[in-house]
């Protein structure tokens, strides 16, 4: 069997390391926590990111980024957002030339504003050669486990590129799109936790399905003004990437970012929240990003403001809605945006 890499045991990196397994390839699967890596090598088994599945015996876990990486000619990353640059970092030295490198992580870096796709070019600079791709859309980490059918698109300025993965991932319960748009891929898995847990502060404070439509509507328009002030392509944010990971992120109850909202609106303290979860909820950090990244690309973001202003300026989610509702009335279309 050729050789796959996964870096990242949680529960979205667990879950496509098995899918691959599962589909007839070996893969290394990299562990941050010894503990992970040895649960899944005697029990196979990964209880607390992927509890009640049990994993292929072709997924091989190690902590060490060499063995991980050297050798394989397709590296997947789905490594927290706010780590990819580092864990990549010390991967360098074992990451072969000529490889595929893919990113599963949907997130911004916070101090840089950059994208997944943006870090993993400034590190690997120009020493390594390789194929970027990027993954997106709906896929909750444990449906993907339980084989329930679910769907994806991969993005790529190659398209040998996005057709292999396209052949790697699919199968009778998994099936993936190619899309050639990275960015826009990428600021609509990462923006859409940021949406996310406005939701649950809405969802936590009475809201309605009138509320939540309003949200993911006008949700998806924010995303799509950035995007296309970054390079991206309308089309995109209709698509799987776009209001397809929206939906599920602002409706699930398996949404760890809507689960923050929450919790917020019924008086939690964010700290407390996440203090207690073994899981990362990426829209938390992302907030910081998209307001930074708002203000770069002279892009009103309301919604996305007012959730950062919830979680780090401590203003009262009541008093975010109001402030969102009495904005001043204008068209919903505007040059061709929302």
């Amino acid at each position: 069997m050729e050789k796959l890499t996964v870096l990242g045991a949680g529960s979205w990196g667990t879950a496509i390391a098995n899918l691959l397994a599962n589909n007839g390839h070996r893969v290394h699967l990299w562990c941050y926590e010894k503990e992970t890596a040895e649960e899944i090598k005697k029990e196979r088994t990964n209880s607390v990111y992927l509890p009640g599945i049990t994993l292929s015996n072709d997924i091989i876990p190690t902590t060490s980024l060499e063995e991980a990486c050297s050798n394989s000619k397709r590296i997947i990353s789905v490594v927290p957002s706010q780590f990819t640059r580092s864990v990549i970092e010390k991967a360098k030295p074992f990451i072969p030339n000529e490889c595929f490198f893919v990113s599963a992580s949907k997130g911004i870096e916070k101090e840089s504003l950059c994208t997944m796709s943006q870090v993993i070019k400034e590190t690997l600079g120009n020493e390594k050669k390789y194929n970027l791709v990027t993954l997106g859309g709906p896929t909750f980490a444990i449906e993907v486990a339980k084989k329930l059918p679910t769907v994806m698109v991969i993005a790529s300025e190659s398209e040998e590129a996005s057709r292999q993965f396209q052949m790697l991932f699919s199968n009778h319960h998994f099936r993936a799109y190619t899309n050639n748009d990275i960015i826009g891929v990428e600021l609509g898995g990462a923006i859409k936790n940021v949406i996310a847990i406005a939701a649950g502060i809405v969802s936590g404070l009475g809201g309605g399905h009138n509320t939540i439509a309003a949200l993911i509507t006008r949700g998806i328009a924010e995303i799509s003004r950035l995007g296309i002030s970054m390079g991206a392509k309308l089309l995109t944010f209709a698509g799987l990437a776009g209001i397809g990971d929206l939906i599920l992120t602002c409706t699930g109850n398996l949404s760890r970012n809507r689960t923050v909202g929450y919790r917020i609106a019924k008086g939690e303290s964010l700290s407390d929240i996440l203090s207690g979860m073994k899981m990362v909820a990426e829209g938390v950090e992302t907030s910081k990003s998209v307001e930074g990244l708002a203000k770069k690309q002279n892009v009103e973001m309301p919604i996305c403001h007012e959730v950062y202003l919830i979680l780090f300026h401590n203003k009262k989610p009541s008093d975010a809605i109001k402030s969102l509702m009495e904005r001043n009335l204008k068209k919903e279309f505007q040059e061709g945006i929302m």
